[in-house]
């Protein structure tokens, strides 16, 4: 009876190891297949993290090089603008230079046609003469609207006056270069910008305003020459309005018959 008893025992404990055992086999496989997903996905996200990031690599090396290029080409055009101002700074001192050329320490003008202007100078503030050179200047403040290059009728009146010294006596015989300047503000109307362009244009056309003015009170076309400095020759540093207003102007030039008027091509500046 004993030995049944204890057999009958141990059957019943392997009864019920036996299903227990079973049952904790499943949750393990679930648990590995749930990691091997979750690491191919790691993996998927990581090789489209690394593509992205060569592909940013790429377009900031693609930016560097442009902002490289973009560095070259900005240092070429202040080189060509500082270029620029120094030949027209020797072309107006080589100007300056011929108009008393002829006769050191005077202007080609007679004494008649210098007390004629000088009393022109006296009578509108806004117009100014330097006996010793001959050059006359204008304000185009008195000339011309803000950012227009059609003469006020004040202006068309003292151009009418100084044509007719022009005409009479000894000055019939001289020629004259009419200059346009302006400040160093860039022009900002689209209207202006349209019709000029920039600050170069402006002077340029004002000056051809004044030319056909003149022409218009009788100077012959073939006394006259053309030309605009923008705002490339200032009389005084553009720190304040005053001082942009006398650099906005207009000066006439007055040359000695034989004297060739200034040319923008000149080999020796080049």
């Amino acid at each position: 009876m004993l030995r049944r008893t204890r057999i009958c025992t141990y059957t019943g404990l392997l009864m019920v190891v036996l299903p227990t055992v079973g049952c904790q086999s499943g949750p393990p496989r679930f648990a590995l297949q749930q990691s091997q997903l979750r690491a191919q996905q790691l993996y998927q996200q990581s090789k489209a993290l690394a593509m992205e990031r060569d592909g940013l690599g790429s377009t900031a090396n693609q930016l560097a090089a442009e902002k490289a290029a973009m560095e070259q080409q900005l240092a070429a055009a202040n080189a060509r603008l500082d270029n620029l101002a120094s030949s027209n700074n020797q072309l107006e001192e080589r100007m300056r230079t011929m108009l008393t050329s002829n006769k050191p320490g005077n202007n080609p003008l007679s004494a008649d046609s210098n007390r004629r202007l000088d009393e022109l100078r006296r009578k509108y503030k806004d117009f100014d003469f330097d006996p010793q050179t001959g050059v006359s200047k204008f304000s185009t403040d008195l000339m011309f609207a803000s950012g227009s290059d059609e003469l006020t009728p004040k202006a068309k009146e003292i151009l009418n006056e100084f044509a007719q010294i022009m005409n009479q006596g000894d000055a019939r015989d001289l020629k004259v270069l009419v200059s346009g300047h302006t400040d160093d503000r860039p022009i900002k109307h689209r209207t202006t910008a349209d019709r000029h362009h920039d600050n170069m244009g402006l002077a340029a056309h004002r000056a051809l305003s004044v030319e056909r003015a003149l022409k218009k009170s009788g100077i012959a076309e073939n006394r006259m020459g053309v030309s605009g400095y923008g705002p490339y020759q200032p009389v005084e540093p553009n720190t304040s309005e005053k001082s942009r207003q006398k650099n906005r102007r207009v000066e006439i030039f007055v040359l000695a018959p034989n004297a060739s008027v200034a040319n923008a091509w000149d080999p020796e500046l080049q």
